[in-house]
């Protein structure tokens, strides 16, 4: 079953990475670099993944963990607004031209209770989810290319083993047929500290592939099928808003008699188009034998590994009145014990992909080209870009995190040394 890999995402434990980079040479125009931090108005809490898009455009960008952003905006749009946005809270909009001295944002919290009657338009939760997975037309109906930014970090417990960054080109079809997307390599780095792996080296396969397979609306087959939709228990939870438009959520979670690990979360669904705005969802790992099943394909014999947590989110936005995927974030954490150690080890794998910017291909997907990405396919160590500040030139990317940058700066000094 295809839930059986779940998003592809595979471990493999051995010293080998396999991987080829290309890059695009890339002419870069002028533009402004805005940084801010989006918080709550009230608690002044910062918020994570948080939406920033430049009206009348397809550029967008997205808040780290730390709600922190950077927004590259060229020259010809300088004139335009900035919307803010945030499950939960009442959207922003501010000229670009009072955000280049102004650092911090601030959105209002924006609770809204579906009435009885609009719930019970629907039999029961599962109902809902049904009619959502099959509205397809509210998303997407053309062919696009879309740029996205791919962040992969691996730790061993508390510090960067691996760090990984990559701007792709997705060739998306349209959410109305079930052909698989494509996506293409435009530039990327990576740099590996094997000492802190204690010569284990955790292979992530897929990459990209592995955020993009988030995406339920055009993959209900990795979380929710017809044969395992009865397997789950869905309730209402508390309504909330995306954007000023009331939103429903339910809640799901597997019965308590099924022993195949599930999941269980949360749907965020548009209440007027029955799109799916956000979900936040997580593999039961209960049962250790199965769950490492779903993730584990090759180790060594004198290592247990199962996992520990694996959680996932994707969130999606509107452009031109239609939905299509924005962004999504995996994390996996492993524990693993070696036969004869007295101490285990604790890996934790987190991938994010965001679009930032996006257009209407009116050509058919390309299928072949020389960049193209394998659902397999493992980026390369690469660490010559870690050294160059501007190494990304014009492309907007998430901010790092204070860890990821500690980690970056500490590359750059070795870099330095070497």
């Amino acid at each position: 079953m295809k839930n059986k890999r779940f998003f592809i995402l595979i471990l493999s434990y051995f010293l080998f990475f396999i991987g080829l980079q290309h890059y695009y040479a890339q002419t870069s125009p002028t533009f402004i670099e805005i940084k801010g931090k989006i918080i709550d108005e009230d608690s002044k809490d910062a918020l994570i993944f948080a939406d920033i898009i430049i009206l009348d455009s397809n550029m967008s960008t997205i808040t780290n963990s730390d709600g922190e952003f950077v927004l590259k905006v060229p020259d010809s749009l300088t004139s335009k607004a900035v919307i803010f946005s945030h499950l939960g809270y009442q959207k922003k909009e501010l000229k670009i031209s009072e955000l280049i001295s102004n650092s911090k944002i601030t959105l209002t919290p924006s609770a809204t209770e579906l009435s009885a009657i609009e719930i019970k338009t629907f039999k029961n939760a599962e109902t809902l989810l049904r009619e959502t997975l099959k509205n397809r037309h509210v998303y997407n109906s053309d062919n696009a290319l879309m740029t996205g930014f791919y962040r992969e970090t691996i730790k061993k417990r508390r510090k960067n083993a691996s760090l990984s960054e990559a701007v792709v080109q997705i060739h998306k079809q349209p959410y109305s047929n079930f052909k698989n997307d494509a996506i293409e390599l435009i530039k990327s780095r990576k740099s590996t500290d094997y000492t802190r792996l204690d010569t284990l080296a955790v292979k992530l396969q897929g990459g990209p592939f592995c955020n993009l397979y988030t995406d339920i609306i055009k993959y209900p087959e990795y979380i929710f099928t017809n044969d395992n939709i009865p397997l789950y228990d869905f309730s209402f939870g508390e309504s909330t808003q995306v954007n000023n438009n009331p939103v429903y959520v339910i809640n799901f979670k597997q019965k308590p008699s099924i022993i195949e690990p599930l999941y269980y979360g949360k749907l965020y669904i548009d209440s007027k188009t029955l799109a799916l705005t956000n979900a936040v969802f997580s593999l039961n790992v209960e049962n250790r034998k199965l769950a490492s099943e779903m993730y584990i394909r090759k180790k060594p014999r004198k290592v247990d590994v199962y996992p520990t947590e694996a959680t996932y989110r994707v969130n999606y936005r509107t452009q031109n009145g239609k939905w299509q995927y924005a962004y999504s974030n995996i994390l996996l954490t492993f524990k693993v014990n070696w036969k004869g150690k007295l101490f285990n080890s604790i890996y934790t794998l987190n991938s994010e992909m965001a679009i930032t910017d996006w257009r209407v291909n009116n050509t058919n997907i390309a299928k072949s080209r020389e960049n193209m990405l394998k659902p397999t396919t493992i980026l390369a160590d690469e660490t010559s870009g870690f050294k160059d500040p501007a190494f990304w030139g014009e492309y907007n990317i998430i901010e790092p995190e204070k860890s990821i940058e500690s980690a970056i700066e500490k590359i750059k000094k070795q870099l330095k040394r070497t």
